[in-house]
């Protein structure tokens, strides 16, 4: 069955625990699997850092999965990363899943970081293998062209394993995904680029002689309402304030109305091997867009 998770309401996390707690467990008791948590640095001079966030709901609210969507991993090093994960992991067993992007859409978020933006890709993949060896809990050496230390131990390994997915919409995110990732997260994407990203990744794999990656997700942005066209005004002043771009730029990627629409949006998806919904919704309320995702992931399991 297709899990159907949802982004983090602002105006919850604006009142703090006191409102992001019972918030949180109205999402679980509406039967959705999964709370989404973002990731910046300084995104136009906002965000929230992702793993904090990550571990904030996980203590909130134990029922819950929580899924970092995407992780702006080569604006860090890796070894404080992998003790952050690890931490993270001894708190909430199997429960957390790293979402893994480059950024981009903000070059000076990287800047300020200290990292040239033309070395994020290769910054990024040398970092999600230096993970995939730290979190072993063994000695690990790297010596990249970006990243480098020798013999870094982060013990105790989590117990279970944290699945890592590649964001990204491009042909380079497709290739790291098949050679480095637990599964593909894309945004921004029709269904036959998805149908066809998810093949390529598992002939990637396979050509790197790996398992082909099976946990492929998609970050959907949308709006719930009766009326599309109520639904259309919430969603477009949502992503243009957050983004500073026309809504006209995303409208075909972004479903809005009712929970039919959005559902009926999915669909293909689905079908070409999406796992896990991560729904980035808006509404008039926090109640209308509870109601509406937990439609959503009704339909997309009937």
């Amino acid at each position: 069955m297709t899990q159907v998770g949802l982004g983090l309401d602002p105006t919850a996390v604006a009142a703090g625990a006191a409102g992001l707690g019972p918030w949180l467990d109205r999402v679980a008791a509406a039967g959705l699997d999964h709370v989404v948590v973002g990731d910046h640095v300084s995104f136009r001079g906002a965000g929230s850092d992702g793993l904090l966030m990550a571990t904030a709901v996980a203590m909130l609210q134990p029922r819950l999965d929580v899924h970092v969507g995407v992780y702006l991993l080569a604006l860090r090093h890796p070894v404080p990363v992998a003790r952050q994960l690890a931490t993270a992991a001894g708190l909430a067993p199997g429960r957390l899943s790293l979402g893994i992007g480059v950024g981009g859409e903000d070059r000076h978020e990287i800047e300020i970081c200290g990292i040239d933006p033309a070395t994020r890709g290769r910054r990024t993949d040398e970092s999600i293998a230096a993970l995939r060896g730290l979190l072993t809990g063994c000695p690990t050496t790297l010596h990249g062209h970006e990243v480098s230390f020798t013999d870094a131990v982060v013990a105790p390994a989590p117990a279970h394993p944290i699945p890592m997915l590649v964001g990204g919409r491009s042909d380079a995110a497709v290739r790291r995904a098949g050679r480095l990732g637990d599964g593909w997260l894309p945004i921004w994407v029709s269904p036959e680029r998805y149908r066809r990203g998810v093949a390529d990744v598992v002939e990637i794999a396979e050509s790197h002689d790996r398992e082909a990656p099976t946990g492929h997700g998609l970050q959907v942005w949308c709006a719930f309402d009766e009326t599309p066209e109520v639904a259309r005004a919430v969603l477009a002043g949502a992503m243009e304030d957050f983004y500073g771009l026309p809504f006209e730029r995303f409208e075909r990627y972004s479903p809005t109305g009712s929970a039919e629409r959005v559902a009926a949006f999915l669909e293909p998806y689905v079908e070409a091997g999406c796992t896990h919904v991560n729904l980035l919704a808006r509404g008039l309320d926090a109640e209308a867009v509870l109601a509406g995702a937990s439609e959503v992931r009704r339909l997309l399991a009937s």
